[in-house]
C-alpha cells in the first residue's frame, strides 16, 4: 500500500510540476550515475517543495533525511510512505543525537545497494538565491558510506534548483544536476585523516553545487541581481542566464513595477476563484516564515482548486446541465491563468 501511494505522489506531482510553474526545465540528467549509491546535495530555498522537485525529477525512487520533528503521530505512515527517515539536531536534545546512528545505518544499507538519497548539505531552508556554508553531514554520510562498502561505488550529485521568484506561482524554474563527484577518490584520504578530508569533500562539493546555480554568492551587486531575475522572469536558459548575471549590472535591464492599474486587473480576475484563493491565504496565515509560502501554494493549492472545480462542475450540472458545468470549470481555470499571468508580468522594461 506505501509502495502504491509513493508511485501515486509521484505521478500526481511530477505532472503536477508542469502546471503549476510557468516554465519548468531540467538540466544534466545525464550526469547522474545508473549505478552505485547516490546522494544527491540539493541548495534548499523552497521549504518542502524542493524535495517534492528532485524526487519527481530525478528519474529514480528516493530516500530523504528529514528533520525529526515531522515525525510521529498521524503522519509517521505518510512520512514512511514517501520513503523518509530522521535525522536528529542538537536542538532535539543531546541525548536524542544517538538515535541518528540507527538512520545512518539504513543509509549504508541503501548506498551499498546502490540505492539514491537526497540530503540538504546547506542544513536549514532560507530565502536566498546564493549558496549557504555547507554542514559537513553528507560529506560524512557519503565517506562512511564508501569506508563500508568498498565494492560498490558512492557519488555525491550537487543540485541547483533555481526559482525565478520564491513566493510566487506560475514562474519558472531550472533543476540542475551537476557533475558527480566519486566518493572512492577521497577514500585513501579519508583513512589516513578523516577531518581534513571531510571538509576537502564539503569545499568539493560547495564548489560543484554552486555551479549549478544562478547565483551562487552573495556579492556586492546581489540585490541587484536578483531583482532581475524576480522582474525579468527570464526566458533564458541556464547557461545563459547565468553567464548573462556574471557581467555587471550595467549591463542587465531595468525595471520597474506597474501600480494601480495592473492590482485592479488582478482583483477582477480574482473574483471567478475569490473562494480557493481567499481558503490558500487562511491556510498560507498558519505558516509565518516565509519560505513556505511557495511550497504550502504548491501542495495545499493543488487540492484546494480541484475540490473547487469539482463543486463548480457538478453545480452546473445540478442547476442547468453537462455544457453549464464544463463551462464553469473552463472559464475558472482561464481566468486564473489569465490571473496568474498578469501577476507574473507585472513588471516591464522601462
Amino acid at each position: 500500500m506505501k509502495t502504491l501511494f509513493y508511485y501515486l505522489i509521484l505521478l500526481v506531482f511530477k505532472n503536477y510540476n508542469h502546471f503549476y510553474f510557468k516554465k519548468f526545465k531540467i538540466y544534466g540528467l545525464d550526469n547522474i550515475p545508473k549505478s552505485g549509491g547516490v546522494i544527491f546535495s540539493p541548495n534548499h530555498q523552497g521549504a518542502f517543495l524542493d524535495p517534492l522537485i528532485v524526487g519527481t525529477t530525478c528519474g529514480f525512487d528516493l530516500t530523504s533525511l528529514t528533520r525529526s520533528d515531522v515525525f510521529g503521530g498521524v503522519f509517521q505512515w505518510f512520512l514512511d510512505a514517501l520513503k523518509m527517515l530522521p535525522v536528529y539536531r542538537i536542538r532535539d536534545g543531546f541525548g536524542s543525537l544517538k538515535k541518528n546512528q540507527h538512520t545512518f545505518n539504513l543509509c549504508y544499507e541503501l548506498l551499498a545497494n546502490g540505492k539514491k538519497m537526497m540530503m540538504f548539505s546547506e542544513g536549514g531552508h532560507h530565502n536566498e538565491y546564493y549558496l549557504q556554508r555547507l554542514s559537513k553531514g553528507s560529506s560524512r554520510l557519503a565517506l562512511e558510506a564508501q569506508a563500508k562498502s568498498k565494492n560498490s561505488k558512492v557519488y555525491l550529485v550537487p543540485v541547483g534548483i533555481n526559482y525565478s521568484h520564491h513566493q510566487l506561482p506560475w514562474q519558472e524554474v531550472h533543476v540542475v544536476y551537476g557533475k558527480p563527484i566519486e566518493v572512492f577518490e577521497f577514500l585513501e584520504s579519508y583513512q589516513k585523516n578523516n577531518i581534513k578530508t571531510v571538509n576537502l569533500l564539503r569545499d568539493t562539493l560547495e564548489i560543484e553545487m554552486k555551479s549549478c546555480l544562478w547565483l551562487p554568492e552573495n556579492d556586492e551587486n546581489y540585490l541587484e541581481k536578483k531583482k532581475f531575475i524576480n522582474l525579468n522572469n527570464t526566458k533564458l536558459g541556464f547557461p545563459e542566464l547565468k553567464k548573462k548575471l556574471a557581467f555587471s549590472t550595467k549591463e542587465l535591464s531595468t525595471f520597474q513595477q506597474k501600480g494601480t492599474f495592473i492590482k485592479f486587473w488582478i482583483k477582477l480576475l480574482s473574483l471567478p476563484n475569490l473562494m480557493p484563493l481567499l481558503v490558500l491565504r487562511k491556510v498560507l496565515s498558519f505558516f509565518p516564515d516565509i519560505v513556505f509560502q511557495n511550497s504550502v501554494k504548491y501542495s495545499a493549492g493543488l487540492f484546494i482548486f480541484i475540490i473547487w472545480w469539482f463543486l463548480l462542475f457538478f453545480s452546473g450540472i445540478y442547476f442547468h446541465n453537462l455544457s453549464v458545468g464544463i463551462g464553469l470549470v473552463v472559464g475558472s481555470l482561464f481566468l486564473l491563468y489569465l490571473r496568474q499571468e498578469i501577476v507574473s508580468m507585472c513588471f516591464f522594461n522601462k
